[in-house]
């Protein structure tokens, strides 16, 4: 037995897949068997596996400078290069970057910038944050008290009340609509829901309401048209500031540059990024403010001698070495607008199954997707546990292909960007190929009504 304590994992049943090597799209386990990567590891390897220019980046920069900290006014060239980068990239104004390890540790350094700012400006009750239903935001003890979803909340005892975190609807129209309720008359609920959680708690008390553009494990939920508009009116009318979690979506991932432009968020606040920021070849997260928050901080930081948040990894010059050659490759090779094409294949491809028995809903934007596997097509209904989505995923897997079973029995889709059409295909036979063997062991096992 390993000595590891594995994350986001079953502790009673042992590891059953040990990878050995990748190339490309694709991932080979310690017998040698190949897999296509269709999750690009856990939505992050966006330039596959083995890729030499990322390989010589870190490399280089490892002969060079290894490492070295940002504490007390110490820097360096690759880390100041790699910020302007991304301020001159991201939709904000004038964006200041925040250097982590994780997409947790991003949005936990935000919280704690947020109390930092309203406490600057004389502010202190305005700290509770909206976060919503079914989304994820990490695992620390804050990150994850802004996650909506009970597997990350059991048995951890978080303090979502000292934290200030509230909760409104998640934008899930196929999940969430009432009887014979439009898709705009859904919005203008769950939107009048929000309002109406502002006004209840008190406009001034509230620092930022934070939303993946189109989210993640909790099932890949693209909002409905006109979502977003409402909210950032309804934000802007109570004075809320805009919190982006671009974690999964940034970089060409939902089919545009940013998912905040993907589906209509105009200068967010706060944003933070990870995993695409390196191809995950090396651990970095960014967490940026607008230069409105940001020289807020200044004095008070002064006044104290320090503005004492730091990590010893923040802007670690390995990371920041090849997170700019991942954006580089991005910009040189048309990434993101490769990304977009093979992107409205996958989906189109993907709604080729719509009428599969099993298949509820098909879901997602660019190169992000999920297939809903549920006990009843007419209906909707959900199937009770994730019996069902985990024997998919594991008989794709012995079809030599990975996806995961997320929000109950829903698989996703999260191919590195440089997936070609006719992989693609690849995944789309094999998945169709899953399904069907899905349907006889749900039929089986009476969880078809």
């Amino acid at each position: 037995m390993s000595a590891i304590i594995y994350p986001t994992s079953n502790l009673k049943k042992p590891s059953d897949l040990v990878i050995e090597k990748g190339e490309g799209v694709y991932i080979y386990d310690n017998q040698g068997k190949q897999y296509l990567e269709a999750m690009a590891g856990l939505w992050c390897a966006s330039l596959g596996y083995n890729n030499q220019e990322l390989i010589d980046a870190a490399n280089e920069q490892m002969s060079k400078l290894p490492y070295s900290h940002m504490f007390g006014g110490k820097t360096h060239q690759v880390g100041i290069d790699l910020a302007e980068k991304l301020s001159s990239m991201v939709p904000m104004k004038n964006a200041k970057v925040f250097f982590g390890n994780s997409g947790s540790d991003a949005n936990d350094t935000l919280i704690k910038i947020l109390r930092y700012y309203f406490n600057a400006i004389g502010k202190p009750q305005k700290y509770k944050i909206i976060a919503r239903e079914r989304s994820y935001h990490g695992v620390t003890i804050a990150s994850a008290s802004l996650t909506g979803l009970a597997v990350n909340h059991t048995n951890f005892d978080l303090p979502f009340d000292a934290l200030g975190i509230l909760r409104t609807d998640a934008p899930h129209y196929y999940r969430g609509a009432q009887a014979d309720e439009s898709e705009s008359e859904f919005v203008d609920r769950i939107t009048n829901n929000l309002e109406q959680l502002i006004l209840k708690e008190g406009p001034e008390t509230i620092a930022a309401f934070i939303v993946e553009p189109v989210t993640g494990a909790s099932g890949v939920i693209v909002p409905p048209q006109g979502y977003y508009q409402k909210v950032q009116t309804i934000l802007a009318k109570y004075d809320i500031l805009f919190w982006a979690d671009e974690v999964i979506t940034a970089f060409g991932r939902t089919g545009s540059d940013f998912g905040c432009n993907a589906v209509g968020i105009k200068r967010p606040d706060l944003m933070t990024l990870a995993k695409q920021l390196s191809s995950a070849y090396i651990p970095i997260s960014a967490s940026l403010v607008s230069s409105d928050i940001y020289k807020e901080l200044v004095e008070p930081s002064n006044k104290v001698g320090v503005f004492g948040h730091g990590y010893t990894y923040s802007g670690h010059p390995v990371g920041c070495a090849v997170a700019l050659k991942t954006l580089e490759i991005y910009e040189r090779d048309n990434i993101f607008e490769r990304a977009a094409d093979v992107g409205e294949y996958m989906q189109t491809k993907l709604q080729s199954l719509k009428n599969h028995p099993l298949v509820g809903e098909i879901r997602g934007k660019g190169m992000i997707a999920a297939v809903e596997l549920v006990a009843n097509k007419n209906t909707g209904l959900a199937f009770p546990n994730g019996d069902v989505g985990n024997f998919a995923m594991q008989y794709c897997q012995q079809l030599g292909m990975i996806t995961r079973a997320i929000a109950g029995s829903s698989l996703a889709f999260c191919p590195p960007l440089i997936i070609t059409k006719s992989q693609i295909d690849e995944m789309i036979f094999i998945l169709h190929q899953a399904l069907d063997a899905t349907l006889i062991f749900a039929s089986k096992n009476n969880y078809i009504v």
